[in-house]
């Protein structure tokens, strides 16, 4: 490369070499950087092209100053702030006279005491400040236990076509009954209501509003083994039509107020929702891109027209994320009624759908025309690409991370903890551009520190412990980083490993929660079986050498996991090793133990199997029953009460 493009590219934030999962230094092709300059709206075809991106780099608008830093301790400020007189503004409307004093080639504001969104008065403009605590919420003293579960696949004392907020209450307060501290969920952010096809968690429409077909809705019918989506939502929406237009005044009152509560940004959401479900149906358009050119503008006059055409759909949508609100409030008072110290752990996904609210509704906020995903690594040889977007580090910056804060708050809405899904994105995302393979990405830079400091502020604010979901192809010191600032990593069974090696229980990391698997992996009875092989062979089409050599190498690798988690000869019967698995995990050093609902079960099913969509049903199983009834089964109550034991451990 230029010198030119070579300055572009790292002005832009984007890394031109990155490092594998194997230590292996790769370098970005260029054509492949050349194609996400263009999607940032740097092109860099030509000498010119990169003079003149690196100009509009330079010339970028910057809106309010801003400048981080943490509770008692000096915080650097932009350049071109004069050292000399300044007032400080704190949030809770208080002010302070300050010296900003040079210092080492900058400007320093003194040590500021409180934590929070403050700004300075400066004799060159107002700047905003995020002044954080050094740490995040913590967990409760000693060690505990909680359980992970997939919504859709909780059942429940009502029949259901699948799992709804209040089967996640009933779930919440059984647990809690039951001694756990906490109960991970899979994200609730808004979907897609009128496209039955689109019912990932992990790829919302925004993440700032609930998916509000977890709303319950009365006369339903149970669903076989596999939630048949297809049928279920279109009768999920019609059971919530017929009880919108019931409400009587009292509820309608507190729909006003929560309207009011919501803003622009919930009537933008609702009319997003009717929209979509207009064109969906109309012209079969799968999002927002694929609308006429007059409905792209939200606050444009066909959309204004629209609104004032369909008042109802638009009440109507308003309604289900109330009813879904309040369904979730209820559900982490479940959990904490039942004495669950920490309660509900929510999900925040990494990002959103393209073509969703909110790339509707914010488009300036978000990456355009790129996907995230991840680099190349021996568990996908080939990259991911996710096919969803991410909020944009210089829109992050100009805004004073006002979209960041938007979304944490939704997210730790009634819940006591949240986990951050690819916490690594905080640092740097891999982004490809729309359309091309995974492995043609490179790493982006994000603002690493202000983005923690808000989830410290946040997080304190909330009461909500952090989470941060860091496998993968960890950036050098990360863990260390995040550990620092109180957010716990995970420590997850089939990864905590050496090359063939199991570690053992004491060398599992304090800062991390200790889990036996994710919606990702396998069960730990389905791993011991070699379920997840037969799956791949199925879907991949392996040759039977193939399948008998995975099968040998999975052998190899059950001896090693006994190694660490049992002793003496690897057993056949699998409940064993999910028995020993579970117990293994509670003997770690980690503050909290969170086991997937299937391993307690000792299911063999995965929920989730990374690189399909149709092969597998992800996202479809249901629970072999009431989730009251399965933990009174023998096998599943002996695992918890030996759960309970490392409360007094």
């Amino acid at each position: 490369m230029t010198s030119g493009l070579d300055a572009l590219v790292a002005a832009a934030g984007l890394s031109a070499e990155w490092e594998d999962a194997d230590g292996v230094a790769r370098t970005v092709e260029r054509s492949s950087l050349l194609a996400i300059l263009a999607a940032l709206g740097l092109p860099a075809n030509d000498e010119r092209q990169v003079a003149e991106s690196l100009a509009r780099l330079g010339d970028r608008p910057r809106g309010l100053l801003y400048a981080s830093g943490d509770v008692g301790r000096p915080v650097a400020l932009p350049a071109g702030v004069p050292a000399g007189a300044a007032a400080l503004a704190f949030e809770d409307g208080r002010r302070a006279a300050v010296t900003l004093a040079a210092r080492d080639g900058a400007v320093m504001l003194p040590p500021v005491a409180k934590p929070g969104y403050h700004r300075l008065e400066t004799m060159v403009g107002m700047i905003e400040l995020t002044i954080a605590p050094e740490r995040c919420w913590q967990p409760p003293a000693g060690r505990h236990w909680g359980a992970a579960v997939q919504i859709p696949a909780l059942q429940g004392r009502a029949a259901t076509p699948f799992g709804d907020l209040a089967t996640l209450a009933e779930a919440a307060a059984t647990f809690g009954r039951h001694g756990a501290a906490a109960l991970a969920i899979n994200p609730v952010h808004a979907l897609f209501p009128a496209d039955a096809s689109r019912f990932s968690p992990y790829a919302p429409a925004t993440r700032l509003f609930r998916n509000v077909m977890l709303a319950q809705a009365a006369s339903e019918s149970a669903s076989g083994p596999l939630i048949d989506w297809a049928s279920a939502i279109p009768a999920r929406l019609a059971g919530l039509r017929r009880a919108f237009g019931a409400i009587g005044d009292d509820e309608r009152a507190t729909l006003t107020t929560f309207r009011q509560e919501g803003g622009a940004a919930l009537e933008r959401q609702a009319l997003f929702d009717a929209l979509h479900g207009y064109f969906f149906v109309t012209i079969g358009a799968p999002g927002w891109r694929e609308w006429p050119a007059a409905f792209h503008d939200p606050d444009g006059d066909a959309a204004i027209a629209f609104a004032a055409k369909h008042p109802n759909e638009i009440d109507f949508f308003a309604y289900l994320q109330m009813v879904a609100d309040h369904g979730l409030a209820a559900a982490q008072a479940a959990a904490r009624g039942a004495g669950m110290a920490i309660g509900l752990v929510a999900d925040l996904a990494v990002g959103v759908d393209p073509g969703g609210s909110q790339a509707w509704s914010g488009r300036g906020d978000l990456l355009a025309g790129l996907s995230i995903g991840a680099p190349p690594d021996p568990l996908g040889p080939s990259g991911q690409n996710w096919g969803i977007t991410a909020l944009s580090p210089v829109a992050l910056r100009r805004t004073g991370f006002a979209a960041f804060k938007a979304t944490l708050r939704a997210s730790m809405a009634h819940a006591g903890g949240l986990r951050i899904d690819h916490a690594l994105g905080l640092s740097r995302l891999w982004v490809v551009p729309e359309g091309a393979p995974a492995g043609e990405g490179a790493y982006l830079a994000m603002p690493f520190e202000e983005l923690l400091r808000i989830v410290a502020i946040e997080s304190l604010r909330a009461q909500t412990i952090v989470i941060g979901e860091d496998l993968g192809t960890v950036p050098p010191g990360f863990r260390d980083v995040i550990a620092a600032r109180g957010i716990l990593g995970l420590a997850v069974l089939p990864f905590e490993r050496d090359e063939a090696t199991f570690k053992p229980a004491v060398a599992w990391s304090r800062q991390a929660v200790a889990m036996t698997g994710t919606h990702d992996t396998p069960t730990i009875a389905g791993w011991w079986q070699g379920r997840d092989l037969e799956w791949r062979s199925r879907i991949e089409h392996w040759a039977p050498p193939a399948l008998a050599e995975a099968q040998v190498s999975r052998a190899q690798e059950r001896s090693a996991m006994w190694q660490a988690i049992g002793d003496g000869v690897p057993p056949a019967d699998p409940a064993i090793a999910v028995d020993a698995a579970i117990d293994f995990a509670a003997s770690t050093r980690c503050p909290l133990v969170i086991v997937p609902l299937e391993d307690l079960l000792g299911l063999d099913e995965q929920p989730n199997l990374p690189g399909t969509i149709d092969e597998h049903p992800n996202w479809r199983r249901r629970m072999p029953g009431d989730t009251a009834a399965l933990l009174e089964s023998p096998p599943v109550a002996a695992r918890i009460a030996r759960l309970n034991r490392i409360k007094t451990a």
